[in-house]
């Protein structure tokens, strides 16, 4: 499959939101489903773009999916340090994966890590049920980081977040 990774454009919001949206509520991510206040976070592209940047997988007119990369700390960074640049909100359409579009979208997440001056790490959280992008990330070279895992909803004990770093 050809596809292009670049900066995702405002008109392409709505599709990237619900392409992330529905990832994450297919895929069982949500714990609460439907009514996850997290969905809202997922659907609002504009929100992270103005605050980040979001990155497309586009083919042919059509958005394959997304992700957003933040350079350095910001509203959007979530575990990022000083140096370190952070990955959220990796999606790939249903009928996309499988096709290295994922793969690419880290790769072009990194290479922009790399471009950052005074930027030695890359960092990002995942679910612990997130086993195919856990793959994904140690393929490119990504380690466990236990020491960072944290909770974003500390009222509810059951919801840690694995870390994972690629030291540049």
């Amino acid at each position: 499959m050809d596809f292009v990774i670049r900066q995702a454009s405002p008109d392409e919001y709505r599709a990237l939101g619900d392409i992330t949206a529905r990832a994450y509520l297919d895929d069982g991510l949500l714990d609460f489903g439907e009514s996850d206040s997290y969905l809202g976070e997922l659907r609002d592209v504009a929100k992270r773009a103005a605050a980040a940047q979001v990155l497309a997988a586009a083919a042919d007119g059509r958005i394959l999916g997304g992700v957003t990369f933040v350079p350095s700390g910001g509203p959007m960074a979530d575990i990022a340090r000083p140096g370190e640049a952070e990955i959220r909100m990796l999606a790939v359409h249903h009928e996309a994966r499988g096709r290295g579009v994922g793969e690419a979208l880290v790769r072009s997440c990194v290479d922009r890590a790399r471009a950052v001056e005074g930027c030695a790490r890359v960092v990002l959280s995942t679910q612990r049920t997130m086993h195919t992008a856990h793959r994904l990330y140690e393929r490119l070279g990504f380690v466990r980081t236990p020491e960072r895992d944290w909770n974003p909803v500390p009222e509810l004990d059951d919801i840690t977040l694995l870390t994972y770093q690629l030291t540049l």
